[in-house]
Formats: C-alpha cells, structure tokens, sequence
C-alpha cells in the first residue's frame, strides 16, 4: 500500500467518524490521495465526467424516485393498503401480515427500502397502534424490516447501482430479485405469526369476502406497475433506462388522470423532493467513480484477488465471509456506499472463483438492506423514529427477531443459489 492510498483511507474514515456525510469524507480523501501522489486535482474531474457520460444506465436512479415520490403522495398508496387487509388481515396477527404484504407489493414501484418506510410504512404503523393489539416498537420493527424487501424486488436503485459497477445486466439482476424478495417477506411472516401466538394477538375483524374484487379492481392499475416494467425490458420495448421513465410516466398518470389525486402544488413538490434525494445518492456516486479509479490505480481489486486465489479458498467459504465483512460494515456504512465503493474490490476474486456475479450482487444486496435495520446505526430504523417518534430504544428491542430470520433467508440464499438464478435462466440466462 503506497503512503497516498494509506492517507486516503486515513482521511476518509477521520471525516466520516467526524459526522460528516459519506459523500464528502469520499471526495475529500481522494483529493487528498490525488494531491499526495502528485497527480493533478483535475483528473477528478475528468474521471467524475467520463463515468456519468458513460453510465445512460444512471438516469434510472431520479425516474425510480419521481416514480415511488408519486405513489406516496397520491391515493395509490391506501389503495394497495386495502386490498392488503382485504387478503391477509384475516389471520392472527393480520396486520403484521399487511405490513410484510404492503412492503412486498409497494416494493413494484418504489425500488426504494426509505419511500417504502417513510411512506406507506408510516401508514400500517398509525393502523397497528390505533388497533390496541400491537405495541409502537412492535409496529415499528417489523415496518423497519419489511421495508428492506423494498430494493430487492424490482424496480431497485441499489440494483442500478450494482449494475453500474459490475457491467452485469439489470433485467436479469431485476428477475433474480423476485424470489428472494418473496422468501424475506415469508419468513417475516412467519416470524410475526409465531410471535402472534406466542403473544396472543387479537385477530383482526376480516373484510367481508364479497369486498375482495371490489378492492381487487381499485388497486390492479398500481398492482400491473412490476408487470409493465419487467415486460418492458424482456419485451424487447424498453432498456432499462427507458422503463425507469415508462414508470415514473405511468404513475403519473395512475394519480393525476386516473384516480385524480394529485394536484399540481403536490406534484411540484414531489419533483423538488426528488430532486434532492437523487442529488444526494448522485454525490455518493461521483464520490464512489473517483475513489473507484484510486483503487483501481492502486491494484486493490487484483491484488485481492491474487491472495484470495493463493489461499485456495473456495468459492462457498468466500462467500461467506464477504457476506460477514458486508453485514458488519453496514452497521455503520450506507447500501450505496457498500455498493459502490467495498463490492467492486471482490469482483474480481468472484470472476476468478466462478461466481456467478448476479447471484453475488443480489447476494450482497440483500445483506445491504439488512444493514439497513443493523443498529446502531441502521438508517430505517432512524427513518421511522423521525417520521413516528418512536424512541428508537423501543423499535431496537423489538428488533432483533425479524433481524435474525432475515439473516437467515440471507444465509439460505447463499447455499442455495438456485434460488436466485432459476428465474434470470429460465428467461434465458447463461449464468
């Protein structure tokens, strides 16, 4: 490690221990790399500009968020909320159960675990704790781990983000979502029925049968917005890129035009808060192209690779312990952080192992998400302490059940990559 790259790293966990954003701890300490190698400050730049130019596939990251902004902030949102009480609010524990739904659902058209916690996850928290049945840390827990289901299941930013550093394509990394998406919400579930029992929630009184198509009906339009997406891209019709616009379109029209609940002052400040949402994951991205171009002018990735091939590792066991080291940094790293800065150095090793690189993108994916509700510093879990207020101590010792089982269908995903990847092959795959 040459003396620059050390000042680097030294620079950059200083700042961000500081408190400072991610962001700017990345582009800080690569200037100061740049400065300390004696290269000129304006390859940054240059660097900066190539790879936004270069990546047409980061366009899709803003209409994602213009599109999940537009679904919170209309009608669409209570829609999909009851027809989720309409299908499982039946059982015990029924609206546990409808928050996991509603994630699973709502996860279509966000791509995002923060719009699904903030937004409709607000909304199922205020039902659980006017109900009487559910304590606010309970309500608050089991919203915080069902939102993480939110990029897995396409459309994802954190899967565009991938996409961009691995060259991997984004509608097989989108088909290999759905499946794991699904058995996070199953074991989530399932935990929340045994804690049901074990507790003795109060069954909710169900909606009248008759009711369900009814509900059904007002809610299939928001319910056809994965539908359209995925077509999209494997129809031949869109790129990717292109079905990022396709939907943010289409939910526009969805609130303004069909269910006419979105004027336009609303709207106006949909665009202004996505905005700064998609400015703030676009410094961490310019911050992750130049601090990508230290590593790689440092060999890091390669000599990586080389060690972890000369240890004679296997392909399980690397796995394995990559997955450990990303479990841990997202104790106190952000997903787009991880993503874009700590993945692409195993990339390498994964190619020289045989890894298959969407099973090990939606891999570590899904362990970013669970970093996500990782205290100390898991962000959902301050998302919903500020749109609530909810202590945090209280959401924290509720907590670690659902934190466990969703480690658990991480750790299923690992041994068993079928999983994954039967989807993406049977539309085609080689992997």
């Amino acid at each position: 490690m040459s003396l620059a790259f050390l000042l680097c790293i030294l620079v950059l966990f200083v700042i961000a221990a500081l408190g400072a954003p991610v962001a700017y701890a990345i582009m800080i300490a690569s200037f100061v790399y740049l400065y300390a190698a004696g290269q000129s400050i304006g390859i940054a730049g240059k660097v900066l500009m190539d790879g936004l130019y270069q990546s047409f596939i980061l366009l899709a990251v803003p209409l994602f968020i213009v599109a999940a902004n537009i679904m919170n902030a209309g009608t669409v949102s209570d829609r999909l909320l009851r027809f989720c009480v309409a299908v499982v609010g039946r059982f015990r524990g029924g609206l546990g159960h409808v928050n996991v739904m509603a994630s699973l659902v709502f996860s279509g058209m966000s791509g995002s675990a923060v719009a699904d916690a903030a937004g409709i996850g607000k909304i199922i928290i205020e039902m659980m704790t006017k109900s009487g049945h559910y304590t606010r840390g309970y309500a608050a827990a089991i919203t915080a781990a069902s939102a993480t289901i939110g990029p897995i299941i396409p459309p994802s930013i954190p899967m565009v983000l991938y996409a961009l550093v691995s060259n991997s394509s984004i509608g097989f990394l989108f088909l290999a979502g759905i499946f794991p998406g699904l058995l996070m919400g199953l074991v989530l579930m399932a935990m929340n029925l045994w804690l049901s029992y074990r507790r003795n929630f109060a069954v909710e009184e169900p909606v009248p049968l008759k009711e369900l198509p009814r509900t059904t009906f007002r809610a299939f339009p928001a319910l056809m917005m994965p539908i359209i997406l995925l077509y999209g891209i494997y129809g031949g019709v869109t790129t990717p890129t292109e079905a990022a616009a396709v939907a943010a379109f289409y939910a526009l029209i969805l609130a303004a035009v069909f269910y006419r609940s979105l004027s336009f002052r609303v709207f106006y400040d949909i665009l202004v808060t996505s905005a700064r949402s998609s400015a703030a994951v676009g410094l961490v991205i310019g911050g992750a192209l130049i601090l990508n171009y230290i590593v790689a002018s440092e060999n890091v990735p390669g000599r990586v690779a080389a060690a972890l091939v000369g240890l004679d590792i296997s392909p399980l066991v690397f796995l394995l312990l990559v997955n450990l080291l990303i479990l841990l940094l997202g104790c106190v790293l952000d997903a787009s952080t991880i993503i874009l800065v700590i993945i692409p150095l195993f990339l390498p090793a994964c190619r020289e192992l045989g890894i298959d690189l969407v099973h090990f993108g939606v891999v570590a994916i899904v362990n970013c998400m669970i970093g996500l509700i990782t205290p100390p510093y898991g962000i959902l879990l301050f998302v919903i302490n500020a749109v609530t207020r909810i202590p945090l101590v209280e959401i924290i010792r509720e907590i670690w059940l659902f934190l466990a089982v969703l480690i658990f269908a991480l750790l299923l995903l690992i041994l068993f990559p079928g999983i994954t990847l039967w989807l993406p092959r049977l539309f085609g795959y080689a992997g």
